[in-house]
């Protein structure tokens, strides 16, 4: 069982497998503190059990950020991202239209251009 916290950086080098092992070693770890917690442990166990926590979330943490780089390097020449490795920005920004969308004439305009274009007039000095 782990007597240190788990630091963030350590993990990043760790594979899926010994991440998952650990992970289940820091639950059994807070099981038994928990229990010795109702029995009447010692001090110094019982603050322990907030280490552990908190390395637990540690854990999953980085267990989550892998998840997502390797979800971003899967999805990262696909036509389409899924919802939550989009940008969030706002919703307005979101639902605003594209600068190619923006830029795009009617067929109306485009004729209303060629046959009616903007006079140019030339000014004598």
């Amino acid at each position: 069982m782990p007597s240190s916290k788990v630091k963030a950086y350590e993990l990043q080098s760790k594979s899926k497998n010994d991440l998952t092992k650990q992970l289940n070693e820091l639950k059994t770890e807070l099981l038994s503190l928990r229990v010795q917690k109702i029995l009447g442990g010692s001090a110094s166990k019982l603050t322990r059990i907030n280490i552990v926590r908190k390395s637990i979330a540690r854990v999953l943490t980085v267990m989550n950020q892998k998840q997502r780089q390797n979800l971003r390097e899967f999805y990262k020449n696909k036509k389409f991202l899924p919802l939550d490795l989009r940008p969030k920005k706002t919703r307005a920004i979101r639902r605003r239209l594209t600068k190619r969308e923006e830029s795009l004439k009617t067929l109306k305009q485009k004729k209303k251009d060629i046959h009616f274009p903007i006079r140019k007039y030339a000014v004598k000095a």
